[in-house]
């Protein structure tokens, strides 16, 4: 696993989102994109990150940042997890993880003692020129949105 580092050009990609239209990267030139991958919707610590970014969409927008939640889940998924939610973002599906691995997030993990691949909880701050201006790997699922809101603040 080579995970992107500040500095490197984001991978430009195009997904299907929640309802089943494409996004592509190249076409939120000029504003900030935050990435954040998560393993799959519904779960637990996937549901309290959505909230803490649903939540802080308000103050997200006044850093012109857009939200883009990337996991493997199917695109039929991604609706029903925005809608019990309400979140406020675009959810995109990857299922074949190709976008994951080309930000190097795709690899091995362990849970409860079983060894698999999956997608590591990484999010990346895209910035205006396609550029990634900041990487957090470091969070948990209940403090991701305040260390964004934070270092958005200290810029």
């Amino acid at each position: 696993m080579q995970i992107l580092q500040t500095g490197a050009t984001a991978p430009d990609f195009s997904l299907p989102d929640q309802n089943s239209s494409r996004v592509s990267l190249n076409q939120l030139v000029g504003k900030k994109v935050l990435i954040y991958f998560y393993p799959k919707a519904m779960t637990p610590g996937c549901t309290i990150q959505a909230q803490g970014l649903r939540d802080s969409q308000a103050e997200l927008a006044k850093h012109n940042v857009v939200v883009l939640g990337i996991s493997p889940d199917p695109v039929k998924r991604l609706p029903k997890f925005i809608e019990k939610h309400e979140l406020n973002f675009t959810l995109l599906s990857d299922e074949d993880h190709s976008v994951a691995d080309a930000f190097g997030v795709w690899g091995p993990k362990k849970f409860m003692g079983k060894e698999f691949d999956g997608i590591h909880r990484i999010s990346f701050l895209v910035n205006e020129n396609g550029k990634i201006e900041q990487v957090f790997d470091k969070f948990t699922t209940k403090n991701h949105h305040t260390l964004v809101l934070d270092y958005l603040g200290s810029k």
